[in-house]
């Protein structure tokens, strides 16, 4: 089936819709993608841009060269003569697409000015023009290709994958069945972008885009990619691309560098494209900082936003809402914004975004459906933008027929593997744990949309339900590399000290006998607060053996995160964002039981699901033990999910109980629970009696608990 993909046509926007209006009705005869306004190949001279593109299994490439309106003062033969020969040479550094010194792609040319009335007459016979539909059909009908082997490594050179691929050669890999070996394999058959990944690169709206789907479904290089797509074709524009997770920065600027590369031949304008940080401070660019400093009102940094009314744990949405409250008339200064895990944040930053930003307002947000597994849910267009004087929605998300889509659902999950996103769902929600669920979902139907079919029962309250992945939504070669016992271990261990030695020597295997390097493994600590102190004794045996290792954010710079020479050891909030092949997730028990326990299964979770190839759960004690068992219980089910759909009652109880807290409010409750207990054991000791508590006192801790 033909995908179409509609790029940045502005210039030549009516003979471009009936090109796609020609395709549209012939989508079922076509296997391959359309491309309108793309590709931008980069040359000596800068971008060079292609009109639209057809890129086909049974057809090869075909070019279209476009002409708006019933202009004829055009050298078409020249024209043609160009494009052929600048995508023959793009394609030509490449070698999977040779044979010897022969390109291996078909590579057909046409002019498709569907306003003129006749052909002209001046033109040499090979150089074909089409004014209609019968044109069009007899040209790509005689337009065969042979070598179809080659489409899906075309596919990936003209998307621009292929760079990304030159990063991380691994030739050094000698073993067929190392897992180094099997690593790339894995990162070859994820060489494409899909359709709907195509869709949110190179479709551009005038206005506000959404773009969601699961942790690992490619939102990160879609944005980079759309960056570089839209700094190549309005190189004046000025563009923001921003997130929460500070390490994201180094990803960012690489991805978009090479991108821009492809495009253009050159590295971007940094001055007009900015990799800047959702806060930011005087020493570094920041959304909310630069915010500040334009209306000259007063910038808070996370200490005194911390002691703000309602501020702490909501310190970032504090500010932002005060500086809406502060500032009477926006100053728009940006093209485009793009923000990354917009999930982190609340609807007074995405609206200080869209108010600096000119008219058409375009501003694209990316989140993830369940970057963790707690009940907040992105808030609707409407609740985050407002309406405008006249109480007409100022942004409503529409996918029309034959525009480009403005709400784009990245269905598929490129970095877990079923049984790893399954069992990190099941151990996040506690569907196995022996004393019931922690959390829940409030909307049923939010698991079919990251994935999940229903096996057996009913996804509705209080009724039994079997959910499990598809072979569409987790695809099978993401766990076909290994065993499910390679795939994923869960290790319990006596104490602390068999746990690091584990951990370490495994490493050590990892780099010396498996063929992973350095930037391959991550070792996820669970708890942030102690992560410093609890990574000091593996580091030092890793440098006892000669392996050198980093602690995100301490011995490296924030906005950079993994090192080619170097384990990197981290907490959670910098591991959010980042992904690696071995994941080791350390200390895993003390998310098992407690206070604060959806916050615990949220850490978990999110450790489980930053693996793209294995994962090792480590732990120690009893507790560890209780965890393994709750995995093994989803191995026996073979990674299905089966249990009893919460009520809405019983949603709310587990969610009051195993809540998220504040500091303030856990000292507090704290505080409160061991005055109760001196209390008790006061009255047991007889240090004081019944009579000593005001009635109204013990009137109301009757009616509370009885």
């Amino acid at each position: 089936m033909l995908n179409i993909v509609r790029g940045d046509v502005k210039n030549k926007p009516e003979s471009s819709r009936r090109l796609a209006d020609y395709f549209e009705s012939r989508r079922d005869d076509i296997d391959g993608s359309l491309y309108l306004g793309y590709p931008i190949i980069g040359t000596s001279q800068g971008g060079y841009q292609i009109d639209a593109l057809l890129v086909s299994r049974k057809h090869g490439i075909i070019i279209f060269n476009i002409v708006e309106g019933t202009k004829t003062d055009i050298n078409l033969e020249e024209v043609q003569d160009e494009s052929v020969n600048k995508i023959q040479a793009k394609l030509l550094q490449h070698s999977s697409l040779t044979n010897k010194r022969n390109l291996m792609v078909e590579i057909g040319v046409i002019t498709y000015a569907p306003a003129w009335s006749h052909k002209p007459n001046d033109v040499s016979e090979e150089y074909i023009v089409a004014i209609n539909d019968c044109d069009l059909k007899e040209f790509i009908h005689f337009q065969k290709w042979e070598n179809s082997d080659y489409f899906e490594k075309l596919t990936s050179v003209i998307q621009a994958i292929t760079s990304i691929r030159k990063r991380k050669q691994r030739n050094y890999v000698k073993k067929e069945d190392s897992k180094g070996a099997k690593l790339s394999k894995l990162e070859d058959s994820i060489a494409n972008l899909d359709r709907n990944q195509s869709a949110a690169v190179l479709e551009t709206v005038e206005g506000v885009q959404r773009i969601r789907g699961l942790a690992g479904s490619g939102k990160t290089i879609v944005l980079a990619l759309k960056v570089a797509y839209l700094h190549a074709k309005n190189p004046d524009w000025n563009i923001a691309v921003t997130f929460n997770t500070r390490s994201l920065k180094g990803q960012f600027q690489q991805l978009i560098n090479t991108f821009t590369i492809e495009h253009t031949n050159e590295e971007p304008d940094w001055d007009k494209v900015k990799i800047i940080h959702a806060w930011g401070s005087p020493n570094a660019e920041g959304i909310y900082y630069e915010v500040c400093k334009k209306h000259n009102i007063e910038y808070r940094d996370f200490r005194e936003a911390k002691n703000l009314p309602n501020g702490s744990g909501q310190e970032f949405d504090t500010v932002c809402k005060e500086a809406i409250g502060k500032i009477k008339k926006f100053t728009q200064y940006y093209d485009a914004i793009l923000i990354d895990e917009a999930q982190d944040f609340s609807q007074h930053f995405l609206r200080i975004c869209y108010e600096i930003l000119k008219e058409p307002k375009r501003l694209v947000y990316a989140y993830d459906e369940l970057q963790s597994l707690n009940n907040k849910i992105m808030e609707s267009p409407n609740a985050i933008f407002g309406k405008d004087i006249n109480g007409t929605p100022r942004v409503q998300l529409q996918n029309l027929p034959k525009k480009p889509k403005e709400d784009i659902i990245l269905e598929k999950c490129y970095r877990n593997s079923r049984p790893i996103l399954a069992t990190a769902h099941a151990l996040g929600f506690g569907i196995y744990r022996d004393q019931g669920l922690v959390q829940m979902f409030d909307y049923s139907g939010l698991w079919r949309d990251i994935g999940y079919n229903v096996e057996q029962g009913t996804l509705e309250d209080g009724k039994s339900v079997t959910l499990a992945r598809t072979d569409e939504t987790s695809p099978k070669f993401l766990e076909s590399h290994s065993p499910i016992d390679d795939l994923i271990t869960f290790k319990s261990f006596n104490n602390n000290k068999e746990q690091m030695e584990w951990l370490v020597s495994q490493i050590e295997t990892n780099l010396k006998e498996d063929e992973l390097k350095h930037d391959d493994i991550m070792v996820i600590h669970t708890n942030p607060l102690t992560t410093r102190d609890a990574v000091r004794e593996p580091r030092t045996l890793l440098f006892e053996r000669g392996i050198n290792s980093n602690l995100a954010g301490i011995t490296t710079s924030p906005d950079e995160f993994f090192s080619e020479e170097a384990i990197i050891f981290t907490g959670i909030n910098r591991a959010k964002g980042n992904e690696a092949a071995m994941i080791y997730v350390i200390d895993a028990h003390l998310c098992f039981s407690g206070s604060d326990l959806a916050r615990k299964r949220n850490i978990l979770f999110t450790a489980m699901t930053r693996s793209k190839a294995w994962l090792r759960v480590l732990g120690y004690g009893e507790d560890m033990r209780r965890l393994e068992a709750e995995y093994n219980q989803v191995k026996q089910e073979n990674f299905a999910l089966k249990f009893t759909y919460p009520t809405e009652k019983e949603r709310q109880e587990m969610n009051l109980v195993n809540r998220d807290m504040s500091p303030k409010e856990r000292d507090r409750i704290f505080k409160n629970k061991k005055d109760l207990r001196e209390l008790l054991e006061a009255l047991n000791k007889g240090e004081i009696y019944k009579e000593d508590i005001p009635q109204e006192i013990l009137d109301g801790l009757k009616e509370k608990l009885f």
